[in-house]
């Protein structure tokens, strides 16, 4: 049995039983037969039911919400997803047809008149989605989603961390018949998540480095495609022009929103030293404002980690880089409310790329800035990383700012502001630099389309060319 805890209190509050191998075989089974009929229903079909789904997920919002927040240690964040998927979900329905009639293409042979052509996309007949603790149905639902409107059948395994949400979401995926023969959830652990690599035809992973790696070499010894989403170490550069005020409540926020638990959180700050010094005690001034959600869930502004582990990686580096000389302006470390671990939104200067607080992910409430002297300087102090997810730039006026912006190292770059990512997931696509992220966009048309394997079907129109006419059409090329 895996154990529960409540992120709130740091008790153990339940338990559950990881689905084995043998389940995982045997759903998969199923789960492919229904494909073919999920497939055959065509994309008006699937667009019908997946509205519905959408619905269902409203209808049940209040218990998905609360499930999650029991995952979570959040509230308002936790009662917002099931809305945001649902909508989601009928954004993805609007957009699929234009993007899967804009990749049939059709035409004649630009070398050979008498060939045309067109194309068929052909659905992987089952996706593996293995989605992270930081966001438990959002992120569940990021892949699984375009991937049932390509026609793909779906196995969800969530984190073993979080997965309370899995049974009121479960209900309502029962309550569309069409949905429930292609889309599962199975909690359980690393193992279960070994038996879905082995049984699926592709994997979508959102989590950690060395674990993404991990399911790279299992999917490469499947020869099966895999897409990662992995670790960031978000850079924001802030420039001398820049407004002081509006660009340290960009960062604050960049870096403590869902108590810095978020992939794209800002986790380093570069700042023009012109204006570092009234840019750091403005960025104080304002951190010092947010308050713990505790002892009242429904007031404050930063909930508790939702892993406890998470809490000790964030002190590790916050203490080894206060031994090697860095300065804490304000907040952490963790300190124990309730049973759960909280930290306050904590601001370090005198931070230097020797320590682990700069190079490695984070994902805690932490902001160490760093002066620079010149953009040269800035940029590549941004560029100085394993990492390339995405990154911001502040400045006085747009242009220079997108000016930045273009030479950074990474995905998403937000301009004038932080953690504008999650804005453009169907608008435009993007890719990971780094250790952040292998396989194609998530975001954007290939968000959809990825889910297809492209088939051209060739026509010959007029006679077949035989192969004395061939080598003779072949010789005359070349001569």
């Amino acid at each position: 049995m895996i154990p529960l805890y409540d992120p709130r209190t740091g008790e153990r509050d339940g338990e559950f039983e990881p689905a084995t191998r043998a389940e995982i075989t045997a759903l998969a089974t199923d789960l492919r037969k229904g494909q073919m009929a999920w497939r055959a229903v065509g994309l008006e079909g699937r667009i019908a039911a997946m509205r519905c789904w959408a619905g269902a997920i409203q209808t049940a919002a209040t218990r998905i919400g609360a499930a999650e927040m029991r995952d979570t240690g959040r509230r308002r964040v936790s009662y917002e997803v099931p809305y945001m998927v649902a909508n989601s979900i009928r954004g993805w329905c609007n957009d699929a047809p234009k993007i899967i009639n804009q990749a049939m293409l059709q035409g004649q042979s630009s070398v050979v008149p008498s060939v045309s052509f067109r194309t068929q996309l052909v659905p992987y007949p089952l996706v593996g989605v293995i989605s992270p603790w930081n966001h438990p149905f959002l992120l569940s639902m990021l892949d699984a989603v375009p991937a049932l409107l390509a026609g793909c059948a779906v196995i969800v395994k969530p984190s073993e961390v979080t997965p309370r949400f899995v049974g009121p979401v479960s209900e309502t995926i029962a309550a569309v018949p069409e949905l429930a023969a292609v889309l599962h959830y199975v909690v359980g652990d690393g193992e279960s998540g070994q038996a879905l690599i082995a049984e699926a035809d592709t994997i979508c992973f959102t989590g950690s480095v060395p674990t993404g790696r991990k399911v790279a070499e299992a999917c490469a010894r499947r020869f099966i495609p895999t897409f990662l989403e992995l670790g960031g170490k978000d850079a924001v550069i802030v420039t001398a022009s820049a407004n002081i005020e509006q660009a340290a409540a960009a960062v604050l926020k960049g870096a403590v929103h869902n108590t810095g638990q978020l992939c794209f959180s800002t986790e380093r700050a570069y700042v023009a030293r012109a204006i570092f010094e009234p840019f750091v005690a403005e960025l104080k001034t304002q951190a010092e404002r947010l308050n713990f959600s505790y002892p009242d869930i429904r007031r404050g502004h930063l909930g508790p980690y939702i892993l406890a582990r998470q809490a000790d990686i964030v002190d590790a580096q916050l203490q080894e880089a206060l031994a090697a000389g860095a300065t804490l302006v304000t907040g952490g470390p963790s300190q124990v409310l309730g049973g759960g671990r909280y930290m306050a939104a904590t601001v370090v200067t005198g931070v230097d790329h020797r320590m682990s607080l700069m190079r490695e992910e984070t994902f805690g409430p932490v902001i160490p800035v760093m002066p620079y002297d010149n953009e040269d300087t800035a940029v590549a102090l941004a560029n100085d990383s394993e990492f390339g997810l995405s990154g911001a730039v502040i400045a006085g006026e747009t242009e220079e700012a997108e000016r930045i912006g273009e030479r950074i190292n990474a995905g998403a770059i937000s301009i004038q502001d932080t953690s504008l990512t999650i804005f453009i997931m169907r608008d435009v696509e993007k890719t990971s630099f780094g250790l952040s992220g292998m396989g194609g966009s998530r975001m954007g048309p290939n968000g959809l389309l990825r889910f297809f394997r492209k088939k051209a079907l060739i026509r010959r129109s007029g006679p077949v060319l035989g192969m004395g006419e061939l080598g003779e059409h072949h010789g005359s090329q070349s001569a």
